[in-house]
């Protein structure tokens, strides 16, 4: 919510709102640059300083209100662009005083005329127009992000560790496969590598050559410790599941009842999706995993341009995995059944379509079971 000095006063001809600074940030790795306004027509006085410099911060604002001739109590809007800083600043800023927005960057109007010109100068300026924007009621100008508490973002970690892990294991067993491949091996599985290493032989008998060896041998201890590590954090993850009291685990618990729904989705759905969100109704739910369509409408020209694919993409691939288990594990139910009888029959293309349907109908009877406890029409509930 914006501080009522910010939102415009309507009713009385005389009654003016109080006067407020409006800041952008445009934050890079070395240097933050910062524009100040007033309001519309105003030229923006714009400032350089270090990144994550609060001091320099605070001495910019003050000189900011000194030089557009406002109150040292004159309320602060700001914003800055969701990315690698998170939401720290935002928490900062709010513990200063300040209402600030963290804006979806895929979100921002560019200019298709300019070839999408851009520059932090340029950043910084269109943020400042598009805050005015917002500030003066013109709320679709944009999309804010929800912020979630500290501990809601700290729930986050152990489940994305694990996609991390998992990704870096896949990536060094692709690299030992790669350099068995040039030298014309293929091996079946990498189950038993270390020990069967020292028989592997090239295309023509001969053995690998001595460098090659070692560095295999170097790659495969990386396999191993990342294996451990993986186990450690399903160990880990296993043990909240049993023993924690946390609402967030006591809904993956919710979630597990149903069949087709496994440890990995439960965890990943409730961490990132249905535990630091409250939703108003199904259209919030779609458009947060990205599943909503994009129409495109002109005249007599009629197109659809597929789904938006904003919002969390880790939800969404694991929404696409599930709608294709929950065919298979619960083909009585009616959204199954519905499947069935409108793209069952179709081609591959068309199937693969009507799953992204049933993945975003799934995700909302998802919502609605633990907001309400009701099982899915037909669902079949584990023994």
């Amino acid at each position: 919510m914006l501080p009522a000095a910010t939102r415009p006063t309507v009713g009385t001809d005389n009654a003016r709102p109080a006067p407020t600074l409006y800041l952008a940030f445009e934050l890079g790795n070395r240097d933050w640059k910062l524009g100040f306004t007033t309001g519309f027509g105003q030229p923006p006085r714009e400032r350089t300083i270090a990144a994550r410099d609060l001091a320099a911060l605070a001495t910019e604002l003050t000189q900011a209100k000194r030089r557009f001739a406002l109150p040292a109590e004159a309320p602060v809007l700001s914003c800055y662009e969701a990315g690698r800083d998170g939401f720290w600043l935002h928490r900062a800023l709010a513990a200063q005083g300040i209402a600030n927005l963290v804006v979806d960057s895929s979100s921002i109007e560019v200019n298709r005329r300019r070839r999408r010109a851009k520059s932090d100068r340029l950043d910084v300026r269109k943020l400042l127009t598009m805050l005015l924007r917002y500030a003066t009621g013109e709320r679709r100008v944009w999309h804010v992000v929800h912020v979630p508490t500290p501990p809601e973002e700290d729930r986050r970690q152990l489940h994305r560790e694990l996609l991390t892990t998992k990704r870096d294991r896949a990536r060094v067993t692709n690299r030992i496969k790669g350099l068995l491949a040039g030298q014309g091996v293929c091996l079946a599985t990498l189950a038993r590598f270390g020990t069967e290493l020292p028989a592997v032989r090239t295309w023509d008998g001969t053995p690998l050559p001595p460098a090659l060896t070692r560095r295999l041998e170097r790659e495969w201890q990386k396999v191993r410790h990342l294996t451990t590590q993986i186990r450690a954090l399903q160990a880990e993850r296993r043990a909240l599941l049993h023993t924690s009291a946390d609402p967030a685990v006591r809904q993956v618990r919710q979630l597990l009842a149903l069949r087709a729904i496994g440890l990995e989705s439960a965890w990943l759905y409730v961490m990132e999706f249905f535990s630091w969100r409250q939703f108003a109704n199904r259209r919030e739910v779609g458009g947060l995993a990205g599943l909503t369509p994009t129409p495109y409408q002109s005249g007599d020209l009629q197109r659809e341009q597929g789904i938006t694919q904003a919002g969390n993409r880790l939800v969404r691939a694991m929404a696409i995995e599930i709608a294709w288990a929950w065919l298979r594990w619960q083909p009585e139910s009616a959204l199954a059944r519905w499947y069935n009888a409108r793209f069952g029959h179709g081609s591959s293309r068309v199937r693969r379509i009507g799953i992204v349907a049933l993945a975003r109908k799934l995700l909302v009877e998802l919502w609605r079971y633990l907001e309400t406890g009701v099982v899915p029409e037909g669902a079949v509930l584990k023994a």
